[in-house]
């Protein structure tokens, strides 16, 4: 084998390796678990392609107890994690997280798809996860070609987005959007952040003296490193509070979590700062709790924290 084949360009493990001949090496893996009726809560799931587009792909869910009736179910479009370099919402790990989040809060969700860098460097997972945002809304015009789920039960008045570290970051990105584009056919009830992956050029609180993240790379490296075209570290996409269109947030209520040992904890601050600065007309709750780590609840579902902030998800779901 040559030398160079083996040699690292660049080490953000065990999310990514990249070999200096070009070869992409994601340490985790990309492990698939099928659609399916969970037996643990009766949630069942389903994968649909968006608008033919083979990039474009979601997984469906459904609540045991949804029937067709005139009182539809409130609406979740999901965004998954994994520092834009990994991750799916046919993982096991995320499988497992919004059958659990699905029963608990009685909501419809679409877990969407989108692109990863390196090979695909951002702005590619903003843009998916627009169009296949709209491609949701499109189905609130109940026609013959809407989606069977979609269109039975899903209540597009009370619309919510979400999503957790990466995808927690689109899903501001895509409320943003939203908010300023003037998307019709669907109202935003609110915006759920879990953990999201925001950074600036001037580290803040803590992150001075924690700046290296729990997987031990620099958060702000893996930035410049799948968003190549970026502004930097201030970018709007990774920075809020650098984004003139902040106060156009497409929504009027935001859940924002964040654990207390989380290096980007304190980003949640200053993303509630710059909300209230930019005069977005709008309330956000910050919950920080104590003792726990990045995505938490995610990684551990199980645990009572994660059960607590479950139920705390799920109220705001349904407010």
């Amino acid at each position: 084998m040559d030398e160079n084949s083996s040699e690292l360009l660049h080490d953000f493990s065990p999310l990514l390796k990249v070999h200096k001949d070009g070869r992409v090496e994601r340490p985790l893996g990309n492990r698939f678990v099928p659609a399916s009726i969970d037996a643990e809560t009766g949630v069942r799931s389903k994968d649909v392609q968006i608008l033919s587009d083979p990039n474009l792909i979601a997984r469906l869910y459904l609540p045991k107890n949804a029937v067709v009736s005139a009182k539809k179910l409130p609406l979740l479009v999901y965004i998954h994690g994994g520092g834009f370099v990994i991750g799916s919402p046919f993982s096991p790990l995320y499988h497992k997280y919004l059958n659990l989040l699905v029963s608990e809060s009685n909501v419809v969700a679409v877990s969407l798809e989108y692109r990863l860098a390196p090979e695909h460097p951002l702005p590619i997972a903003y843009d998916d996860v627009w169009m296949a945002f709209k491609w949701v809304a499109s189905q609130s015009k109940n026609n013959e070609n809407s989606e069977e789920w979609l269109k039975n039960y899903a209540d597009f008045d009370r619309v919510y987005i979400g999503g957790d570290s990466a995808g927690g970051n689109i899903a501001h990105n895509l409320a943003i959007r939203v908010g300023s584009e003037k998307l019709e056919d669907v109202n935003i009830r609110g915006l759920y952040l879990n953990s999201p992956y925001f950074w600036g050029k001037d580290p803040d609180g803590e992150e001075a003296k924690n700046y290296i993240n729990l997987w031990n790379f620099k958060t702000n490296d893996i930035w410049l490193y799948v968003c190549p075209g970026s502004k930097g570290w201030d970018d709007p996409w990774a920075n809020p509070g650098m984004d003139s269109k902040l106060s156009s947030i497409g929504c009027r209520k935001v859940l924002y979590y964040v654990g207390e040992k989380d290096v980007l904890k304190d980003r949640g601050v200053l993303y509630k700062e710059a909300l209230e600065k930019s005069g977005w007309n709008g309330d956000i709750e910050i919950v920080e709790v104590e003792g726990e780590y990045h995505c938490f609840n995610v990684f551990s579902p199980d645990t009572k924290n994660s059960k607590i902030m479950l139920k705390k998800v799920a109220s705001f779901l349904n407010y």
